[in-house]
């Protein structure tokens, strides 16, 4: 088990714990069954960023409190600097920066993610998640999977979209992919 995602799931797991939450009704606030549920909190599969999203506002707390440990403390404003935002590997196929995790209360999640290049050939990670997302292309290019949808998407170009359904990049020309991601 990957070291990091075995750390959220502990994170997860004990603040559940502290508050009395049952894992009935962690599952509920995730909508998913008690079965997986328990497989996200035993850290046997990871948790999509938009699940631990919602279970973070189901028990009150920032998303970022799993992600990293800490809690968020800034109320009017944070600052991030170019590559100082808090590294965070979601998936093995994405890297990403949160951009706004000293800040509390948070409406949405802004990331920073960069997408690197494989062999054409290579499968397409397709992922789910509740809300809604918005996603702006920094550099390069990639290919954009919604559904059964494929759009190639360019520097400057943008979509928002439903997250539930099925999405998925796949950085194009042999090259890394970076965009700014924000889930609401």
């Amino acid at each position: 088990m990957d070291e990091e995602i075995r750390q959220i799931s502990l994170r997860v797991k004990e603040l559940r714990e502290i508050l009395k939450v049952t894992t009935t009704q962690a599952a509920r606030s995730c909508g998913f069954p008690e079965e997986e549920y328990l497989k996200f909190e035993s850290g046997q599969i990871d948790i999509p960023i938009g699940i631990l999203h919602r279970l973070a506002k189901s028990l009150g707390v920032e998303t970022s409190t799993f992600l990293s440990g800490d809690e968020p403390r800034m109320r009017s404003y944070t600052l991030t600097r170019k590559g100082q935002g808090v590294a965070i590997e979601r998936r093995r196929a994405y890297k990403y920066q949160s951009l706004a995790a000293n800040f509390i209360n948070r409406k949405a999640e802004p990331f920073l993610v960069k997408v690197e290049a494989k062999p054409e050939s290579s499968p397409v990670e397709l992922n789910t998640h509740p809300g809604q997302e918005f996603n702006l292309i920094l550099k390069g290019s990639m290919k954009f999977y919604l559904n059964d949808k494929e759009m190639l998407l360019n520097e400057g170009d943008s979509i928002y979209f439903d997250s539930g359904i099925p999405h998925g990049m796949k950085a194009l020309d042999n090259k890394a992919c970076e965009f700014l991601a924000i889930i609401f």
